[in-house]
């Protein structure tokens, strides 16, 4: 399960461009609070704390406790903006939620048992075509990562989120296909998509997908 975090904040009494400037002079990073039937409380944080949270790597899927003119606000980020030159954040998105709602969050995938892997023993390639999964679950149970496993896949085999154990309470956002998160494809593959003269090396998810069903296209989802 994802930890809890708690960040120290203070309301902001002036809006606009302007005064939001005068805060990153000073090392605050505006933000607002809005959601669960409640006022939108706009607020400011500092900024090296805010920083050192982003910089856990699963700050997007983390149930942050706003603390604020002596009142705390359970919440869970939204959207962090950032300076498109310095990459310093500007401004952030927090949504209120109850202890037990039910939210939406983008949870980062690690894959396990490569050494159980047929395919990849054989010298095949992981051409992973999702890094994360969207699911809906518990505000108090949001899983830090989902482990899955490639035991027993081999070259030209696919893997699908309908063969994945998720945790308990918790479900795929997308019910509408079974869609691919991961393929095993044969080394001569992937070298045969790698810059071909005149053209830049594709990515990733643009590898052909071994073994995929004929029209199924989901590298291409979002």
């Amino acid at each position: 399960m994802s930890e809890q975090l708690t960040l120290s904040a203070e309301t902001r009494e002036r809006a606009g461009k302007g005064a939001s400037r005068a805060l990153r002079r000073e090392g605050r990073v505006p933000a607002v609070v809005y959601g669960n039937n409640e006022t939108a409380l706009s607020i400011h944080l500092e900024e090296k704390a805010l920083v050192k949270a982003l910089s856990s790597g699963h700050f997007m899927n983390t149930v942050v406790m706003i603390e604020a003119d002596g009142a705390t606000a359970r919440t869970l980020p939204k959207d962090v903006q950032f300076h498109p030159v310095t990459d310093r954040p500007v401004h952030v998105d927090f949504l209120r939620i109850s202890e037990h709602s039910k939210v939406h969050v983008e949870v980062p995938i690690r894959f396990v048992d490569e050494e159980s892997s047929k395919g990849l023993k054989r010298g095949g390639v992981l051409n992973a075509v999702r890094h994360e999964l969207e699911l809906i679950c518990d505000a108090a149970e949001i899983p830090e990562e989902i482990a899955i496993s490639l035991a027993g896949l081999d070259i030209g085999d696919s893997l699908h989120i309908s063969q994945v154990t998720l945790p308990q309470g918790a479900e795929s956002a997308i019910t509408d296909r079974d869609f691919t998160i991961a393929t095993i494809v044969a080394p001569s593959v992937y070298k045969a998509t790698e810059g071909g003269e005149g053209e830049a090396a594709p990515e990733a998810g643009d590898v052909p997908l071994v073994g995929e069903e004929e029209g199924e296209a989901e590298g291409g989802e979002a």
